[in-house]
């Protein structure tokens, strides 16, 4: 057991959503303003006894929308700040995930992923959030969010996902699903010595020549606290350096641009995925989450029958690893995209792919998980290059 309370170093039998408050905390996260929604309620439960232990501050806001807007304005008091829900509430949520990327304010927003659309399955898990996540708020932004797949990655992505925010001041999103939230597995946590924390720029400026967005090299402003003596403006319109509206073309485009610009151009810093037996492949299954653990048993079915297969997990599904998956989709037949959802992430794939080689999606619309065998029959016929396309598989469904 560490002597630091907020990690809780050693072996454990934890579930997945319980692992996130585990890795949260064990970020530095002091502040988590949630409401109780299946299947992420464990996480806030947990976060209600342990936050007091840590010299945190937990509350249970009204909704989804007062819980995002107290994490953004506890984030701005120099916290480390976090939320944690499901579909539903996660579409609340949206108005001011934007306000926290124009206000390019650092935190973490939890989506343990049902089925949907509207209240659908609130015990049942589905990965159909992925491109909400990625454009469910209006305007032009970038987005990071990582995908884990069992319960020691809730530990460590969250951790992960709370270092991306500080590091690149925006909202960053951990997109689990109900199975890998309700899992009970075994979550080894390090000492806190061997904890990569990272932590948001202060200013070096005196408080008279600080602005709030005036941005270093990097792209990414210092961030003051308000109540540390600097002058702190905070508006969610377009604004200049010191945060003041103006509202003109030109500051749309110079600001717009450089909120995408300091996460694109350390895409392949934040790309933190997995691969595994590509080299030599003529198949690719691409996947992430709970799908991927059970394209592992169709990918071992294959190779069973002298398939060459090969796997590209995704971590971080957001910024998409397109450079990775065009180069691959170079080297392949094709390319096997199965998810909790009747094809989304497969868009991506089939952007970078186009013309290169097959794509093809194996859908399920959630409430259970792929039957391995059905991941297994995609992969024969990319194999002999007889794959259904995305269309077809439609009209199939018609």
């Amino acid at each position: 057991m560490s002597e630091n309370p907020a990690v809780l170093t050693g072996e454990h039998f934890l579930l997945g959503d319980h692992a996130i408050t585990e890795g949260a905390l064990a970020a530095g996260c002091r502040f988590f303003a949630g409401y109780p929604i299946t299947p992420s309620t464990e996480t806030a439960e947990l976060m209600s006894h342990r936050m007091p232990e840590v010299g945190g501050l937990y509350l249970q806001m009204e909704d989804e929308i007062a819980s995002i807007a107290a994490i953004l304005g506890a984030a701005w008091g120099g916290a480390k700040t976090m939320t944690a829900t499901s579909g539903p509430g996660f579409s609340l949520m949206l108005e001011n995930l934007g306000l926290g990327i124009i206000t390019e304010t650092p935190t973490v927003i939890v989506n343990v992923q049902r089925g949907g659309p509207s209240t659908g399955l609130p015990t049942l898990m589905a990965q159909g959030d992925m491109m909400q996540a990625r454009w469910g708020s209006h305007g032009h932004y970038e987005i990071i969010a990582v995908t884990p797949w069992n319960a020691q990655e809730c530990f460590e992505l969250t951790l992960r996902a709370f270092n991306l925010a500080e590091r690149y001041r925006t909202p960053t999103l951990v997109l689990a699903d109900a199975e890998i939230g309700h899992l009970i597995e075994k979550v080894v946590i390090p000492p806190a010595e061997k904890l990569e924390i990272w932590n948001r720029k202060r200013p070096t400026v005196k408080p008279g020549e600080f602005k709030t967005f005036q941005p270093d090299d990097d792209l990414i402003p210092p961030m003051a606290p308000i109540g540390e003596g600097y002058r702190v403006f905070v508006d969610s319109l377009t604004h200049d350096e010191r945060g003041y509206p103006v509202m003109t073309a030109e500051a749309q485009a110079k600001l717009v641009q450089r909120l995408c610009d300091k996460i694109r151009n350390n895409r392949f810093e934040i790309y933190d995925n997995v691969e595994r037996d590509v080299e030599g492949a003529e198949v690719l299954v691409l996947s992430y989450g709970i799908s991927a653990r059970t394209a592992m048993r169709s990918i071992a079915l294959a190779r069973a029958r002298g398939l060459k297969v090969g796997m590209l997990r995704l971590r971080t599904v957001w910024p998409f690893p397109e450079e990775r998956v065009r180069e691959l989709s170079r080297r392949v037949k094709g390319i096997v995209v199965p998810e909790l959802n009747l094809g989304q992430i497969v868009r991506e794939v089939e952007r970078c792919a186009i013309d290169t080689c097959q794509v093809a999606l194996v859908p399920h619309a959630g409430g259970s998980l792929h039957d391995p065998e059905e991941i297994l029959d995609a992969i024969v016929r990319v194999s002999e290059g007889r794959a259904p396309s995305r269309a077809a598989l439609a009209a199939q469904g018609a």
